[in-house]
């Protein structure tokens, strides 16, 4: 991966309202991320900047470098109803860098300061730094923390997520933050049709999930968006050029068919069963687990 450039901007607002999901408001202190998944969906971010969703958006990083002192300001306005809050929507708040400018850190004592519960989506360990806090959180107002993770399998950790933190250590990490009373849990997202998306995979992650005391498994199936599906492809004409015709016939446009992602849902919610990992507001109603998951899950 390339040596990454950071560059330290000023952000004219910290909180961004969100439309048409399960959480109303999110955060991100930075844009652009240095772990590099194939697969996210914030790469397409990077056109806003007249920069590409390929190598730029894992090398060149803005740094918001104001926005604990902005959501400060907005968190003191007498509009702000301590609406929870979820940070990491776009890019990992402890990429790396983090460790240097604590934005991250600083956000969190502006959310406990203020009152206003809080998740937080990560693949990084560093989350650890912040148990303290991440503890009064949850002991007085809420606090999840989402731990994202794909597969256990280090190979093909390594070619899908160059730059994040081995699955081994998240869990551990995560196994910390629920000692000290922090709501933590696991993210399959996404599922990978042709590389994460067996069955065998699927419950590797959910056992480990489980034996390191997470609350809940959630999962959602790989979407390719516009500079998404372009990078997305072009890593598997290097890395997997057999599953290419898969693709073509999974993913027309930006998601794959129903046909496809509901057994693999359905799955999940078997998973979560079998594992009592369903500790917070299932999304697909428990199924009976399918006989042959279909094209391409193998």
């Amino acid at each position: 991966m390339p040596q990454a450039l950071y560059e330290e901007v000023q952000c004219k607002t910290a909180l961004t309202r969100v439309r048409g999901m399960a959480f109303g408001w999110s955060l991100n202190p930075y844009r652009g991320c240095t772990h590099g998944c194939h697969y996210c969906f914030a790469r397409s971010t990077h056109f806003f900047y007249d920069l590409n969703a390929d190598e730029e958006f894992s090398s060149i990083v803005f740094v918001k470098a104001n926005i604990a002192d902005v959501l400060r300001l907005e968190l003191s306005a007498p509009s702000w109803r301590r609406h929870r809050v979820v940070i990491g929507t776009a890019t990992d708040p402890y990429q790396p860098i983090e460790g240097k400018y604590r934005l991250t850190h600083d956000a969190l004592e502006a959310f406990l300061a203020f009152r206003t519960p809080v998740s937080i989506i990560t693949k990084s360990s560093l989350v650890v730094r912040d148990a303290d806090i991440l503890a009064e959180l949850a002991m007085s107002l809420g606090c999840t923390v989402n731990f994202s993770i794909t597969t256990l399998e280090r190979t093909l950790w390594r070619e899908l997520e160059p730059g994040t933190a081995p699955p081994e250590q998240r869990l551990r990490a995560m196994q910390r933050l629920a000692a000290l009373g922090v709501h933590t849990g696991v993210l399959l997202a996404p599922i990978i049709p042709g590389l994460t998306a067996t069955k065998e995979n699927l419950e590797s992650v959910a056992r480990a999930a489980a034996e390191h005391n997470a609350c809940f498994l959630a999962a959602n199936v790989l979407n390719l968006g516009v500079g998404v599906k372009e990078h997305f492809l072009q890593y598997l004409r290097t890395e997997h050029p057999g599953l290419l015709g898969t693709y073509r016939q999974l993913y027309p446009g930006r998601y794959a068919a129903d046909r496809y992602t509901e057994p693999l849902y359905d799955y999940v919610t078997l998973l979560q069963q079998r594992y009592a990992l369903d500790k917070r507001e299932l999304t697909h109603s428990p199924r009976p687990e399918p006989e042959q998951l279909p094209l391409g899950i193998m």
